[in-house]
């Protein structure tokens, strides 16, 4: 009886989506819940084609720079962050940024730079708008996505200035976009349990609402598998979905799988998030937000094998090249620090898929035949 019930609810479920209804809290426990991964696997592969979807997959050639992992904030589940005063503490200059983004360009050519650090207490506001400016002058053909809501926020404290003063200033420096970092989780039990001394999600909502507002895109997020039950993670999908009603400005939303390794989640038995839950989130991140078009299985934190069959699940883009990626990798992330295109490609065509390289607004830049195409050529 109990399998019939998970079946039941599934049909229910898509004969919504086959309508174009909403789901809601409900639906999304229920999805949560579910024992029949696959199902749930096929109903959000068929949410991602109603929706208009076809057997393109994305990704982008990206370098990653962080400018200092010197912070003010003693996050929980941070592996990555640094004192003033501990060992392996830095801050690069401006000037050490640019001459690490151009050789890494001259190596692969990569279109986007993304870009986030820590919350250092002794920096200002004109330390970050030279650095934007600074890459900016030197790679003016590259698209700058830099800075967490979380940031943001800093500089506001650090020069006085409101979210939208300071977003202003770093636009006209060369700011393209936003990453969708800082978010968590949004329920505020959880906040106070792994990120005290973190602004509210309000603020996370401000700043972003705030980008929109200026036509600065950005992209959302989830950090999911440490405290959190299925209810708050559904409510982190529905306040996102409720914004892009609003906005339409998130370009992408980003499940990430938290890593406990080097964090007091580790020391407390906390283990790595399990295959299916990974897959799971991806499904119902799709199912649920039905208003965003992109749904990324981010390798980096799930590997490239699971990251293939997340595109059967939902996701539409892998990510990126994620050249010198350092965060998850601090935590504990077993994937390479970055992946060369002809070997995305192969994860893309291999999963049934064709593959795509976009610019940071999904413009196709090249495309390459799937499976199929190159069967029948």
């Amino acid at each position: 009886m109990a399998v019939v019930e998970r079946i039941r609810t599934l049909d229910s479920i898509r004969e919504k989506v086959v309508a174009g209804e909403r789901l809601d809290l409900e639906d999304g426990l229920a999805l949560m819940e579910t024992d029949d991964l696959l199902g749930l696997g096929e109903l959000a592969d068929l949410a991602r084609r109603v929706r208009g979807g076809n057997d393109e997959v994305y990704f982008i050639q990206n370098l990653y720079l962080n400018q200092t992992n010197v912070c003010r904030v003693k996050c929980k589940f941070c592996a990555f962050a640094r004192t003033e005063r501990q060992d392996g503490a830095y801050t690069f200059t401006p000037e050490q940024m640019v001459e690490d983004a151009l050789e890494q360009h001259a190596l692969s050519r990569f279109t986007e730079i993304h870009m986030v650090g820590g919350e250092h207490p002794g920096l200002t506001l004109d330390y970050y708008v030279d650095v934007v400016r600074s890459l900016k002058r030197a790679l003016p053909d590259v698209h700058l996505k830099c800075f967490t809501a979380s940031e943001i926020h800093h500089m506001t404290k650090l020069s006085g200035l409101s979210h939208e003063q300071v977003l202003v200033e770093l636009k006209a420096a060369g700011l393209g976009s936003l990453p969708g970092g800082g978010a968590e989780i949004f329920a505020d039990r959880v906040r106070r349990l792994v990120a005290p001394g973190k602004e509210h999600p309000d603020t996370w909502f401000h700043v972003h609402r705030t980008a929109h507002g200026l036509g600065i895109p950005t992209h959302c997020t989830m950090l999911y598998g440490h405290v959190e039950t299925y209810e708050e993670r559904i409510d982190h999908l529905l306040r996102l979905r409720d914004l892009q009603d609003e906005t339409g400005g998130f370009l992408a939303f980003v499940p990430l799988a938290f890593h406990p390794e080097n964090t007091v989640f580790e020391r407390r038995g906390w283990k790595f998030t399990s295959g299916d839950d990974d897959l799971k989130m991806i499904a119902v991140s799709r199912l649920v937000l039905d208003n965003v078009e992109h749904v990324k299985a981010y390798w980096i934190m799930i590997s490239t094998p699971l990251a293939q069959v997340a595109l059967h699940f939902g996701a539409n883009d892998i990510q990126g090249t994620v050249v010198e990626e350092k965060i998850a990798h601090a935590a504990g992330a077993v994937t390479p620090t970055e992946e060369k295109v002809e070997a995305l490609v192969r994860v893309i065509s291999e999963a049934g898929r064709v593959p795509v390289q976009r610019d940071t607004f999904y413009r196709e830049l090249r495309r390459w035949p799937g499976r199929a195409e190159a069967v029948a050529s």
